[in-house]
């Protein structure tokens, strides 16, 4: 049996505990998790790998996306490969138009079972009615090419404000 906390990325805190079987599907954790935090299910979602410092890294879809049909969907990936223990973590989001966005962590895995799994064991906060805003903030460049020609451009185009464009 897996515990896992999933937080919201949010100022508030909104945190659901559940319990899950050891052997279920990524689809089955992403119906689980929209379920205890109330949404219809009826969106795109993806669950993406993290190291420790919560870094995004390999995309896993609800639906298989590959030209081929063969590549990774949460269908065809297992809790047990994909976060096998304590501390693994994930990055799920839900709807890419409103990009809900939530920490997944993997808390505890036991060899006990229960019946009634999958199950929310803990409820922290309510999910607002709009999701949280994202910033996205692109990183600085490093490209000596642009620092060297943008004075050498921006001096040519200047002397186009010069050109009475009308006459032609």
């Amino acid at each position: 049996m897996y515990k896992i906390r999933i937080v919201l990325d949010s100022e508030e805190d909104i945190i659901r505990t559940i319990l899950v079987k050891n052997d279920i599907n990524l689809e089955t954790l992403h119906q689980t998790i929209t379920k205890s935090f109330n949404f219809e299910g009826f969106e795109m979602a993806s669950f993406y790998r993290t190291d420790d410092e919560w870094n995004e890294g390999e995309e896993i879809p609800l639906f298989d996306m590959s030209e081929a049909g063969v590549g990774n969907s949460m269908q065809n990936c297992f809790i047990n490969e994909i976060i096998p223990k304590a501390g693994d973590k994930l990055i799920y989001v839900y709807d890419f138009l409103k990009m809900w966005t939530f920490y997944v962590e993997t808390i505890n895995v036991s060899t006990t079972s229960q019946e009634d799994l999958p199950k929310t064991i803990l409820t922290v906060g309510e999910i607002p009615k709009e999701a949280p805003e994202k910033e996205f903030i692109a990183e600085k460049s490093d490209n000596a090419f642009n620092d060297e020609y943008d004075d050498e451009f921006k001096d040519e185009f200047e002397s186009l404000d010069d050109i009475d464009f009308d006459q032609y």
